[in-house]
Formats: structure tokens, C-alpha cells, sequence
């Protein structure tokens, strides 16, 4: 695997993974500055910032921007999460430098023209409006506010509509200043690119950015609990969780294999009882979240308010059965089988693979090879899941969001106080 690192002497980090048969390449910024960054005040301002990126820079328009990438066929885009944010491109192999240059003028330099400043707060303010619309949205933005209350990895990333009213172009640019430093930034590509000119490239764009900057995060502090919001849907929705290990963590593998044989796929405990069986609802999956520092195990699941205590019932149920003697051998093979395909498939597209460098480089400080992933996967088994299993069980207050009309307050309450928190 031809994956090569360097690094600048402001502490820039460049990686790529040159793929020779590939004719394109796909690169870009990872900065390590997300929603948990953000102070109260500051609260949406890193999508904020993503969205401002592409609305002009110093050198070219918002219609320069789109018109150079999409003559020589590429294209650009970005995203906000709680501790990075990304800036990517994907261009043809003779057009890597141009791809480069324009992602780095779009990170670093962008105008924040007063006019479309404006422009985009509307544009927010409508998309923090559409989330509140979407039952999936809101469920999520609950339960991880239930789990982290009073702090920046509960809250948002599109901000609050008080919040994204407030910022103004000069907290962005204190804002840039702060956390948009060489040492915080990795750049990242895959396929159709060529290390040593790559590095050589970067050294013209970033040669001149600052570095080092001590930069205080909020640790993180699970408390859970349990809360109802009403909403005119048709159904329920339910996001379930726990806190579980960071992505640091040996068991964040334990994590994801108990993931996929609980939820995972149509031959998962849970679709199989809940959907199969019972046809207590649609759709039924778990799901894991890793932060440095943190993290969540969860199952999602939309069905009708009456129905509630029989689900939750039931993933108690299935979670006992793991931790205690129903795991069967098929089942684990299964989800690591599926795990494992998942994390190498991942490594046939040039975009995700320039996504995995990043984040590893970020969270271990180099680049895993797809033999330590699969040696990870691997080291779980029947016993390490029971005791994931069972510490969840343990857990003394986990997560329980819910959004819907009007529900069986008495049966929900009962059963949480009587199976969870004695």
C-alpha cells in the first residue's frame, strides 16, 4: 500500500495514497475544529464558516469558484462534524495542482462579503428550520443533547436561530485565526497523485500558514436521561443510547461488531424480532459514534406511540440475551464479516480512502494499514461482547429521546424508572 506521509515544517501534515490505475484524484483540508469547539456565542459558527467558503475568496468569485472546477470537470463540496472540518475535492489526474489551489483558497481565504455574509445567514436560518421538520433530525439532536446537556458536544452543528443570528463576519475571522492553524490541518489524497509533487504543491499554498496555537476543548461530560418532545408525525421515533467507548478505545471495536449483530442488517436480532417477527415497525438499526474523547452506542427506530414499550422491551431483551449466554458463533461472523467488508470496501473509493487517512492521522498519528483494521475486527469474540453488553445494562442512565404525538406518558415513564435506573 503506497500510502506516504510528511510533514511540513509548520507542522502541516500531507498523505496520500497514490492508486495507479485510477485517472482521477480526490484530496483535500481536514481541519481539526468542529461543533465542540464552539463557545456558546459561537454556537454554528464552523458550518457557518464551511458555508462562506464557497461564497468568494480574495482572488475569485462564488461563480469563479464553481465555473473553474467544473471546467476541468472536478467538482468541490464540504462538511461540518463535531471535531473536523472538510474541505474536498475531486478532479482528473492533470488537475490535481488547480483541485489544490482552489481548496486552499476557498479554507483559508474567503471574503465574507457583507451582501452574501447576509445571504447565507438566510440560507442557515432556513436549514436549521427544514432539520425542525424532519422527525430523524430532531430525534438526534435530542438524544445528543440529553447525553451531553450543557456543553458543546450536545448542541447542534447548524446552530441555534439566535446563535447564527448574532455571528457576524468578524467572529469568523477571530474565529479562523484561532483554530485555522498549519499544525491543526491535515491534506489528504488518493489516487491519480504523486507524492513528491504533492508535497511540493503544498508547500507553495501553505508554506506561509501559522502554527501551533494551545487550543482548550470542553471534555467530554455523558450524563443521559431520559425526554419527550411532542410533534404532529404519524409516528414515534426513538433514538436509544449509551455512552460508549472513543475511537481510542480497544472496545470500540466491541462496539461496532455488538452494532452490526444487533442492528446492523436484515439479519441482525433486531430487524429480524422487531421487523420479521413482530412488525413492530419500518426500519430498526444501532449505530456507533466516535469522539476523541467519547462516545455513543445507539438504535434508532420509528413506530406507532402504543408500540413504544414493546420495542424498548425487546432491545432490552436481545441485549440481555448477549449478555448472558445466547450469543451464537454465526452471528459474530456475520457482523464482523460485514464490519470487515465495510472498512475495506471503503478503501476502493479514492474519496473515502483520503477521508480514512485524515481521521486516522487525527486519532492515531499515522495510517493504519487494512491488516491492522482487519486484526481490530478481529480480537473481538463471543466473550469481550458479553462484557460490552453487560456494561451497557449497567449503565445507570442512558439515553432515551422520543418525538411523536401524543404517547403513553405513565407506560414509558414506568418502565424506564422499574428496567433502567434502579
Amino acid at each position: 500500500m503506497s500510502v506516504e506521509l510528511t510533514t511540513l515544517s509548520n507542522g502541516l501534515r500531507i498523505v496520500t495514497h497514490e492508486m495507479p490505475e485510477f485517472e482521477t484524484a480526490s484530496l483535500g483540508l481536514w481541519v481539526n475544529v468542529g461543533g465542540r469547539n464552539e463557545s456558546e456565542k459561537e454556537h454554528g459558527i464552523s458550518h457557518f464558516l464551511e458555508h462562506m467558503a464557497f461564497k468568494g475568496t480574495g482572488r475569485r468569485s462564488a461563480q469563479e469558484i464553481a465555473e473553474e472546477i467544473e471546467t476541468v470537470g472536478g467538482d468541490l463540496n464540504a462538511a461540518t462534524s463535531k471535531e473536523l472540518t472538510a474541505y474536498y475535492a475531486r478532479v482528473l489526474r492533470d488537475d490535481v495542482a488547480l483541485g489544490l489551489e482552489i481548496l486552499g483558497d476557498i479554507a483559508l481565504n474567503p471574503v465574507l462579503d457583507a451582501q452574501e455574509f447576509e445571504r447565507e445567514r438566510d440560507v442557515i436560518l432556513q436549514e436549521i428550520s427544514a432539520s425542525k421538520d424532519c422527525a430523524d433530525d430532531l430525534v438526534y439532536d435530542l438524544a445528543q443533547d440529553i447525553a451531553y446537556p450543557e456543553q458543546p458536544l450536545g448542541r447542534t452543528i447548524l446552530g441555534s436561530v439566535q446563535s447564527v443570528r448574532n455571528i457576524q463576519p468578524e467572529d469568523i475571522r477571530q474565529y479562523m485565526s484561532q483554530h485555522y492553524r498549519a499544525d491543526r490541518i491535515v491534506v489528504s489524497a488518493a489516487g491519480a497523485v504523486q507524492h513528491d509533487q504533492f508535497v511540493r504543491h503544498c508547500e507553495t499554498i501553505f508554506e506561509d500558514l501559522p502554527c501551533c496555537e494551545e487550543i482548550a476543548v470542553v471534555p467530554a461530560r455523558y450524563v443521559g436521561g431520559t425526554q419527550f418532545e411532542r410533534r404532529p408525525f404519524e409516528q414515534s421515533h426513538l433514538v436509544f443510547a449509551f455512552e460508549g467507548p472513543d475511537f481510542n478505545d480497544e472496545r470500540y471495536y466491541d462496539a461496532l461488531v455488538f452494532s452490526g449483530l444487533m442492528g446492523g442488517g436484515m439479519s441482525s436480532r433486531l430487524f429480524q424480532e422487531v421487523r420479521e417477527r413482530r412488525g413492530l415497525c419500518y426500519s430498526i438499526y444501532s449505530f456507533v459514534i466516535g469522539h476523541s474523547d467519547t462516545g455513543i452506542f445507539g438504535i434508532h427506530a420509528a413506530t406507532r406511540s402504543d408500540m413504544l414499550g414493546q420495542l424498548l422491551e425487546i432491545i432490552r431483551s436481545e441485549m440481555e440475551d448477549v449478555a448472558g449466554d445466547g450469543l451464537k458463533m454465526p452471528e459474530i461472523q456475520r457482523s464482523k464479516a460485514q464490519l470487515k467488508a465495510g472498512l475495506l470496501m471503503g478503501l476502493e473509493s479514492s474519496m473515502g480512502r483520503a477521508e480514512q487517512m485524515a481521521r486516522q492521522i487525527f486519532a492515531f498519528g499515522t495510517v493504519l494499514s487494512s491488516q491492522e483494521l482487519v486484526e481490530k475486527v478481529e480480537r473481538v469474540n463471543s466473550t469481550s461482547l458479553r462484557h460490552f453488553a453487560s456494561s451497557l445494562l449497567e449503565t445507570k442512565k442512558p439515553t432515551l429521546a422520543i418525538v411523536g404525538p401524543d404517547m403513553e406518558n405513565e407506560l414509558i415513564e414506568h418502565w424506564w424508572k422499574s428496567k433502567i435506573t434502579t
